[in-house]
This record gives structure tokens, sequence and C-alpha cells, in this order.
């Protein structure tokens, strides 16, 4: 799949049940991820993203999702791995000159 991805652009692929799913970091993604956090600027959502719970890790993947709909209740109940999810985020967000 790495070849239908754009790294230029931020994107990542994380496999969800063993489906490759795109995440992206897009100003829609950091809308949802403002509201989710309840914060009203990049600068607060910084802060609020140094201190992650495993649950805010899902609501992150769910606001990243390109061409895919997941809420973090339905990827909670996915398979995911958990060093595959931190690298796939972390690259979407260096994608993005975050």
């Amino acid at each position: 799949m790495t070849g239908l991805i754009n790294p230029a652009r931020g994107e990542a692929v994380l496999h969800v049940d063993g489906r490759p799913l795109i995440l992206c970091l897009t100003m829609g993604a950091l809308t949802r991820l403002e509201a989710a956090f309840d914060v009203n600027s990049l600068e607060a959502l910084e802060a609020r993203l140094a201190r992650l719970s495993s649950r805010d890790v899902l609501v992150i993947i769910s606001a990243l999702l390109c061409g895919a709909s997941m809420t973090p209740e339905e990827l909670a109940k996915a398979q995911i791995r958990p060093t595959e999810a931190a690298k796939a985020i972390t690259q979407a967000f260096e994608g993005a000159g975050a």
C-alpha cells in the first residue's frame, strides 16, 4: 500500500483489523482534534497532545482517517498494533510539518 500514499502530504498507513487505512493530518483533522479535546487553539492542542491516554490515541486515529470513518469506540474493538499506531500517527504529524 505504500505506493498509494503520499508521504509528502503527511499520509501514513495503519492496519486496522488487517486492512490498510490511510492517516493524514488535514485542517479537518485538526478541527476534529480541537473539538474532541475541547481546546481552541493549536498551541492548546499541542499542550493537550503532550499527555495522552490510550483512548486519546483512538480519538487521534479516528480524526486522521482519510477515506474511512471509524469512531473511537469502533477502533477500540478493532485489532490495532500499538507500535504501528504510534508510528503512523508520528508519520502523519511529521509529514504535515507539525
